[in-house]
């Protein structure tokens, strides 16, 4: 490209290009904007020097890590015999308690930083003592994944193995980050356990909220789509369908006018309930054991045990299976 004088001019890299006055002056405006108090309320995170946040590369390590402990030979670059699985096992375990131990403090500092709850400067043990804990729940995540897996091959005519349930189906990825994420709720853990259910939403369609509740053999068929709140509770043997929403109606208000939050609101699903694909079910309602729920159904009250919520011309009715 030529100059104004016909000479040939080669772009400098970003680092060595002179801002013109105007230029200079532009991002300077905009970074008065950007620092200034009142723009930044809510939206800048205070840190203590030293103090780290949770971060995306180490928590996708804790998903593979979890993965390849609890489906070994399926996840995890190791391809173990049964002589070497104590030992494959062992190193992922190691490795898992060093990254998860990291990023637990890390979410104890981002806790801190938001509620200047200062409960002691031990972090860093009181992280290591949760990883620890979180890995000696990891036998009962399997045995819960393993009614999973079951219900998910029990479920699907199409489905040929269980090797290719775990190897291919999205709803075992989402369960297994979400079985681990819900035990890190219980353990009081902050941020991690919903950064890993993102990432694990990102990744199959799956919104599964950790702190939600959920039984064994439970199953999501296609799964794209699927919202679980906060405060379900999900029988087990239930079955989803994909874009089923179970969430909560519009919050309710302080007499400030603030939303009421902690408090249950989404639904309550007995055992062997069936939801069908598209299907909304909104609020603290509960659904009976056995209840069908149609597709494309519209519900925000309680449903008899037993009962089919089926989508007509007319609306919706509610009849009594034989």
């Amino acid at each position: 490209m030529s100059g104004e004088s016909g000479q040939s001019v080669i772009f400098a890299p970003y680092s060595r290009i002179m801002p013109t006055n105007k230029n200079a002056a532009t991002v300077s405006e905009a970074v008065r904007q950007l620092s200034a108090p009142d723009a930044l309320q809510g939206l800048f995170h205070p840190r203590r020097p030293g103090e780290p946040m949770p971060s995306g590369p180490r928590l996708r390590e804790v998903i593979d890590l979890c993965r390849a402990l609890l489906f070994p030979g399926f996840y995890g670059e190791a391809t173990p015999g049964t002589a070497s699985l104590a030992y494959h096992i062992g190193v992922d375990a190691e490795r898992l308690f060093a990254t998860l131990s990291e990023q637990i403090e890390a979410g104890l500092c981002f806790r801190r930083a938001v509620t200047d709850d200062l409960y002691g400067t031990g972090l860093r043990a009181r992280a290591a003592d949760m990883a620890a804990r979180l890995i000696g729940r990891l036998p009962e995540v399997r045995r819960l994944l393993a009614t999973d897996v079951e219900a998910a091959f029990n479920g699907d005519p199409a489905a040929e193995s269980y090797d290719e349930i775990i190897s291919c189906y999205p709803v075992i990825k989402a369960l297994t980050v979400y079985r681990v994420a819900h035990e890190l709720v219980r353990l009081d853990v902050p941020l991690v356990p919903r950064i890993l259910s993102e990432m694990a939403h990102s990744e199959t369609g799956i919104d599964i909220h950790p702190a939600a509740t959920i039984g064994s053999h439970f199953t999501i068929d296609h799964g794209t789509g699927v919202v679980i709140g906060a405060t379900c509770i999900i029988g087990h043997h239930v079955k989803l369908y994909q874009g089923v929403t179970l969430g909560a109606r519009s919050f309710p208000l302080d007499d400030e006018g603030n939303p009421i939050k902690h408090i249950p609101r989404h639904p309550v699903l007995g055992n062997h309930v069936i939801v069908y694909s598209n299907s909304t079910v909104l609020g603290r309602i509960h659904i009976g054991d056995g209840a069908v729920i149609g597709g494309n159904v519209w519900l925000t009250h309680d449903v008899e045990p037993g009962a089919v919520i089926r989508q007509t011309p007319c609306g919706q009715e509610a009849v009594k299976k034989k």
